[in-house]
Formats: structure tokens, C-alpha cells, sequence
């Protein structure tokens, strides 16, 4: 990593060698605070009378009015301290505070960098409006295509956060009031002073505020389920403390809103409308910004489902669920301007066939060596992944067939390139086993194998003849919840991050009364649960400590040098291909046009990929060169770690060409060939360390 030195000039009456100082590091003899910040205190204007009338209104007695209020107060604790928790991760880890606009967009990797470039578009635009339309108009993101980017993408968290950034920004320009600070940063080095800014009126200081508040805010979520759940209240910080390391800790700059509002269904015998119409809005807010929402969802349906088989969830309970999930899916089907995606997933397909398991269950209990609870799973299992194909088939679809395939590969040894795009990632691999031994060193695994053998236990068949409780549907739900993130995370490791947060709310429960009880009376039991909790903090506080000890910086001048050469020598029209993160890149600070990028759900997307990708492997170079013209290509970033990295046998890029291509096996990689001389195929015009830049030939009429 290049060191810097930061230096803050002349924005103050400071002497010189304040100036010299980093705006991190406090100069001798003064405050530790780095700049002054805005202070102010809260206060409560609501009268007493209010405050009863409000508790009237609710129905609560002064006790639970207390609880509640308590309640609530550790939940705003709990979500100032894990935004806190996360933004200073995030500012040591990469100096955000201190980098330019240009390292602030590039630090946006992958996809979020190219999230950010539309949620840049539309703050750059002359207003909202005209902003919207070049985001469903766009000419940049696929040349020659003009899609509807709200269709393709999961872009509404940015248009709202955009929406957001013109309407503050608008408001505190009216009235004068400055929203950033910016100073001249010396990078050392030989490199060229930066300007950077901070504050809510930079765009990328804005963005990832938004994004931390909502983190914030989701864990303040799990902390009144969790109480909620357990009917206590300490459990839930403390678990939320020592399992932090396990959560992300680097956000995801498009982070889905979790459905947590169907947890609390189970608990409730007879939902209300109010209920309903809260569970579509949270099933909603969780569809819109994420495109593998649809698992979550499909897992929450099969748990609803099996809790319905097993006797634990009422019928016309799991109809209204099944309704509002339906309603749910249409909205987004509209908002999303007809996604396709959308109506030929598993989760849609499971919503239809659970009707249908219902409708068939008649005329399958004539089968004597199952029961009814075993058919009717089996009818729901055999009828979505029926209906999933011929969906697909009907309608023509096939933008989400890697998924299929992917599933494929995880039980068989099927393989294609776009599997192996997928497979060769760490994130899309089977769950490693460091994350199983950090469960079992913070006691986060045996709790939850406790509870949900306790729970088993309380609710065996033998006991399902009797009137079930509500808390015993809200117990088996979360039970089977957890198996299913469980099943997900091992198979795909990315969605671990959904199996952390439900077992700190499962793990909860070891405060419950219904489960913990036999252990005697409750002061016995919180004194068990606060020795459990101590041997938890210990990992969780060594975990804590590593975490707050990373200093990083982020830095990355050769993809710095190519950003800039290609803003100051090439036209505003120049066509750029290469590999999914750098295009995100381009796209995001140069405004080039690109073919492709790293959102991978769409069939046409991949194909393209497929062809730009044909750099890396061991075709001729004119067949590659034919490629490029066809995309109308005019420059190429080649990248030789590309070439080269291998993350594990049968993972380089060469060797994932070879499952494509067997007839060119054992042929030397044509990038190998080109990054030693790029003639006669292209010309290089611009090269360092990284990055190699290759003028394509125009394409004659007969290519395209």
C-alpha cells in the first residue's frame, strides 16, 4: 500500500506547522476532537397527559408502558453504537474522510461502484426529473442498447438517496448554510495535491452516511425482536456485541431492508389488516433494493409453510400471509417495469404451489404410505420447481438460468463458464469452516443448537393433539427459519449474513422463561444467562479489539493513472470493454460507454461478457479482435492479474475458457500473448503496472 502524508493547508489562521498536520492527528497541546463538530442536546416537549393518552391509546399499563419506553431507548443505544461500531471501521480501514472524489469513486468496487455512478447521474442532472429519465434512457451502461436501468437494476435505494441529497442540499443552500468542509491534501510522494471534502454535501460523504444509519437502524430492529422474543431485554446487546465480528463489517453500499416484520405473525392469532399491510411494506422495501431477495423470501414461505403442515400456523393465518406475499410481488412486478426476473423465480413459482398443494392434498391421500403432512410438502417441493421451468419456458425467459445452474453445481459436478464465474468466487463457494469455529468460540453455536433442541423438544408430534400457543408458532417458525439460513450459508457463503443476525436473536431466547425455566427460579436463571454471557463478551471483546486495530488507507494510483488518461485522451464516445469491476469503474468517473458490467442477472449481459472474457482465453487473437468489433468496442483494458490469478485449480480465467473451449486446450493464453506484444491484432496506447490499454480496429459494415 503507498503511504501518504496528509496535510490540511491553509483553511485556518493556524501556524504552519499546524497545517502540516494531519486533520487526524491533534496538534500538541490541544483538544483530542479533529474539527469541531455540531453539538446539541434532546429534549422532550411532551407533556405528561400526552404521554398518557398515548398509553391508553396502546392499552398498556404503566409497567409495560415503562418496559417499552426502556425498550426502546437500548434499541436507539444499540443502532447508534453499531453505526458508530461501522463508521469508524470503515474510516480506518480506508481513510474515507481524507480521499479525493476520484479515490472516493473508486473505492465503490464492483457493483456499488456501479450502483453510485446512477445515483451520480441523477444528482448531476439539472433536476430530478431530467435525472430519472437519463437513469431509464441509458446509453452508457451497455452501448449501443438504451435500457431502463429501474427495470435491469435494483436501483430504487439510489434514486430515494439522490431524491434525498437534492432536497437537503436544495434546503441548506436556501438558507446559506455550508454542508462541507473540503481541504488541500499533500499525498507525498511526488504525487499532486488533492482536494477533499468532507460532510453531509459531499455526494459520497452523503451516500455512505445513509447507508451506516441504516445499518444502524436494522440493528436496532434485531434488538426489539429479540426482546420481543426473549421477553428480555440485555440478552439482546450483549449478543449483538460479541457477535459483531460476524456481521459484515464492510457495507454493502446497496444493503437490503430485512423483512423482519413476519417474525413477529407467528406470535399474533389472528394478524390485523394494520399487520398485513406492514408485512407487504417490509416484503416490499426488501424486494426493491436486492436481487437475491427472492431466497430470503422463498425461505420465509417455506418456513410459514412447514410451521402450517406441522399444526403450528393457523390456515386462514397462512392464507393471509400467502395473499399479502402475492399482492407484495405484483407491486414490485409493476415497480420494476415488468422484470420478468420476478414472476419466474422460486419464490414465485412456491406461492402458486402452495395453492396447489392445498387444491392436490384430496386426491393424494389415497397414497397410504405417506401421511398428509408428507405429501402436501412434497406436492409444494415437486409443483415450484415445475412451474419455475415452465415459466421460464413460456414466457422466453432466461436471465436468472445461472442460478439454476448454480444450484446445479452445488449437488452434482455440473460446471460452465458462467457456473465457474460464480463457483471459483470464495463468496458463492460452500461455507469455509473458520465461520463454524468462530460460531463455536463465541458460544453463538451450541446456544442456538441448545435452543432449538429445547425447542424441538417442547414442540414434538406427540404434543401437536393439543391446542398449540402462540408462542409455541413464533418458536417453531424462528426454528425453522434458522435451519433454512443455515441450509443457504452453507451452499452459498454470502448469505451467511442473513444466518448471523437470526441466530443472535435465536440465541436470545436463552433468556426465556418458556424454554429456560426447568433451570429454576429467575434469579438462578439470570444468573446462568449473565456467566453465559461473560465467557461470550470475552471472544466478542478480543474480536472487538482486532477489529478496531486495522489502519488502512485506500489507495490505487495505477487505476488512478488510467482513470485520468482516459478523461484527458479519449472522446466522450469512446467505447471501453474489459473486466466487470475496472468497467464499473470507468463508467462511474469517466462517463465512458461500456458493454458490460458486474451485475450478472441477465442473459444478454452474460453473453456479452462471455465475449469481452474471450481476451482471456486461448482463442486466436483475430477471432478475439472479431468479438470486440462486433461489441463495437474501441478500447480494451486488459489486466494481467486476470490472466494469471488463481484463486484454486480449475479457477483461472484460462482454465474456466477450457470447459468453453476444449479444442484450444494446452494453447498458450492469447493475454499472455498480448501483454508481451499487443501487434498485429490491436495497438496498446496506454500501459503501467496494472493496466494495458488496446486500441481495437473499427469494424467493417459486414461485422456489424
Amino acid at each position: 500500500m503507498v503511504a501518504k502524508t496528509k496535510k490540511q493547508t491553509g483553511k485556518s489562521p493556524a501556524t504552519q506547522t499546524d497545517r502540516d498536520r494531519s486533520p487526524l492527528v491533534s496538534p500538541p497541546g490541544k483538544s483530542n476532537v479533529r474539527r469541531p463538530g455540531r453539538e446539541g442536546k434532546a429534549f422532550n416537549s411532551t407533556h405528561s397527559n400526552g404521554l398518557s393518552g398515548i398509553r391508553h391509546k396502546l392499552g398498556l399499563t404503566p409497567s409495560a408502558a415503562a418496559k417499552l419506553g426502556i425498550t426502546l431507548l437500548l434499541a436507539a443505544l444499540t443502532g447508534y453504537l453499531h453505526w458508530y461500531h461501522l463508521t469508524q471501521l470503515f474510516e480506518n480501514d480506508r481513510h474515507f474522510s481524507h480521499l479525493s472524489n476520484l479515490e472516493k469513486e473508486m473505492a465503490f468496487r464492483t457493483e456499488m461502484g456501479l450502483y453510485y455512478s446512477y445515483y451520480k447521474t441523477i444528482i448531476e442532472a439539472p433536476s430530478f426529473l431530467d435525472g430519472l429519465h437519463m437513469v431509464m434512457n441509458d446509453r452508457l451502461t451497455e452501448h449501443p442498447l438504451v435500457i431502463n436501468t429501474l427495470k435491469r437494476f435494483n436501483l430504487y435505494p439510489e434514486v430515494v438517496l439522490a431524491s434525498w441529497y437534492r432536497m437537503y442540499t436544495g434546503v441548506m443552500a436556501y438558507f446559506g448554510i455550508p454542508t462541507k468542509m473540503c481541504w488541500s491534501i499533500n499525498r507525498g510522494e511526488g504525487l499532486t495535491p488533492v482536494d477533499s471534502c468532507e460532510g453531509m454535501g459531499d455526494p459520497a460523504y452523503f451516500y455512505v452516511t445513509c447507508v451506516f444509519l441504516l445499518n444502524g437502524m436494522m440493528m436496532s430492529i434485531f434488538f426489539m425482536y429479540g426482546s420481543y422474543l426473549s421477553e428480555c431485554l440485555y440478552m439482546c446487546f450483549l449478543t449483538r456485541l460479541n457477535t459483531s465480528h460476524l456481521i459484515s463489517v464492510t457495507p454493502s453500499l446497496s444493503s437490503p431492508f430485512p423483512p423482519i416484520c413476519v417474525s413477529s405473525l407467528p406470535r399474533t392469532r389472528n394478524p390485523s389488516r394494520t399487520a398485513m399491510v406492514a408485512l407487504g411494506i417490509s416484503n416490499l422495501c426488501f424486494m426493491l433494493p436486492w436481487q437475491f431477495a427472492q431466497f430470503v423470501l422463498l425461505t420465509q414461505v417455506a418456513s410459514l409453510f412447514a410451521s402450517y403442515i406441522l399444526g403450528y400456523l393457523a390456515a386462514a393465518k397462512m392464507q393471509s400471509i400467502l395473499v399479502t406475499h402475492m399482492i407484495t410481488l405484483g407491486v414490485c412486478f409493476v415497480l420494476m417495469f415488468g422484470n420478468s426476473m420476478l414472476l419466474t423465480s422460486f419464490y414465485a413459482s412456491s406461492l402458486v404451489s402452495i395453492w396447489v398443494s392445498w387444491r392436490l392434498l384430496y386426491y393424494l391421500v389415497f397414497v397410504l404410505f405417506f401421511s398428509i403432512q408428507v405429501m402436501q410438502g412434497l406436492a409444494w417441493v415437486c409443483s415450484t420447481v415445475l412451474l419455475k421451468f415452465l415459466l421460464s419456458t413460456v414466457l422466453g425467459a432466461s436471465d436468472d438460468a445461472h442460478i439454476s445452474g448454480l444450484i446445479k453445481s452445488k449437488f452434482t459436478s455440473y460446471k460452465d463458464f458462467h457456473t465457474l464465474m460464480y463457483t471459483c468466487a470464495a463468496e458463492f463457494d460452500f461455507m469455509e469452516l473458520e465461520t463454524p469455529v468462530r460460531y463455536l468460540k463465541t458460544l453463538l453455536l451450541p446456544i442456538n443448537v441448545l435452543v432449538v433442541a429445547l425447542i424441538a423438544g417442547r414442540v414434538s408430534p406427540l404434543k401437536t393433539l393439543a391446542k398449540t400457543e402462540d408462542a409455541d408458532e413464533a418458536l417453531v417458525y424462528h426454528s425453522l427459519q434458522l435451519m433454512a439460513f443455515a441450509v443457504l450459508a452453507i451452499l452459498i457463503m454470502r448469505l451467511k449474513l442473513f444466518l448471523t443476525p437470526h441466530m443472535c436473536i435465536m440465541a436470545s431466547l436463552i433468556c426465556s422463561r418458556q424454554l429456560f425455566g426447568w433451570i429454576g427460579e429467575k434469579f438462578k436463571q439470570h444468573t446462568v444467562v449473565f456467566a453465559v454471557l461473560a465467557i461470550m463478551a470475552i471472544q466478542g471483546m478480543t474480536n472487538l479489539q482486532a477489529q478496531w486495530a486495522i489502519i488502512g488507507e485506500f489507495s490505487n494510483l495505477p487505476q488512478e493513472e488510467l482513470l485520468d488518461w482516459i478523461q484527458e485522451n479519449t472522446r466522450p464516445n469512446a467505447v471501453f470493454a474489459g473486466a466487470m469491476p475496472t468497467m464499473a469503474s470507468v463508467k462511474l468517473s469517466t462517463g465512458r460507454p461500456i458493454v458490460n458490467h458486474p451485475h450478472y442477472e441477465d442473459a444478454g449481459l452474460r453473453e456479452r461478457t462471455k465475449l469481452v472474457y474471450s481476451m482471456y482465453s486461448r482463442m486466436s487473437g483475430e477471432t478475439v479482435k472479431r468479438n470486440l468489433m462486433k461489441l463495437g468496442v474501441d478500447f480494451f483494458i486488459l489486466e494481467d492479474s486476470w490472466c494469471t490469478r488463481r484463486t484454486r485449480p480449475g479457477c483461472s480465467m484460462p482454465e474456466i475458457w477450457d470447459i468453453e473451449d476444449p479444442q484450444n486446450v494446452g494453447k498458450t493464453p492469447l493475454c499472455t500473448h498480448i501483454s508481451r506484444n499487443s501487434r498485429p491484432h490491436f495497438t496498446t496506447v496506454f500501459s503501467n503496472d496494472i493496466y494495458k490499454v488496446l486500441k481495437v480496429p473499427k469494424a467493417t459494415k459486414d461485422l456489424r
